[in-house]
């Protein structure tokens, strides 16, 4: 049923392009990499809640959107091959190529497919 990365982060929005720019290419690298499908979405209708929110989980300010991103692969295997690669790109070097959004407040976890229809 394979294998889904998923991250959640607060990007300024006056930097939506440059994030755009940069998922672009990291999607580039983690597919070749082995995902098979990489996206990234703007949040649109995000609420803030009273307990819990992803606002509130990334400590999203009022000029930055959430943005929510996953990587499909084939298995947790090929991910975690996959993963280990991507690390050691120059994509990650973050002082050649820093992130567009503090990354200090990037939630992010592996998932194991349970329902995929």
């Amino acid at each position: 049923m394979g294998y889904l990365d998923s991250f959640v982060c607060a990007v300024p929005n006056d930097s939506r392009e440059a994030y755009r720019i940069h998922a672009e290419k990291a999607a580039q690298v983690f597919k070749s990499f082995g995902a098979e499908r990489v996206v990234d979405a703007w949040g649109d209708d995000i609420p803030e809640g009273k307990l819990t929110s992803f606002p509130m989980a990334v400590k999203c300010k009022e000029n930055e959107t959430v943005v929510l991103s996953w990587i499909i692969w084939p298995s947790k295997e090929v991910r975690d091959e996959g993963m280990a690669k991507f690390m050691k790109d120059p994509i990650c070097n973050m002082e050649e190529n820093p992130l567009p959004f503090d990354g200090q407040r990037m939630i992010f976890g592996g998932f194991n497919v349970l329902v995929d229809i």
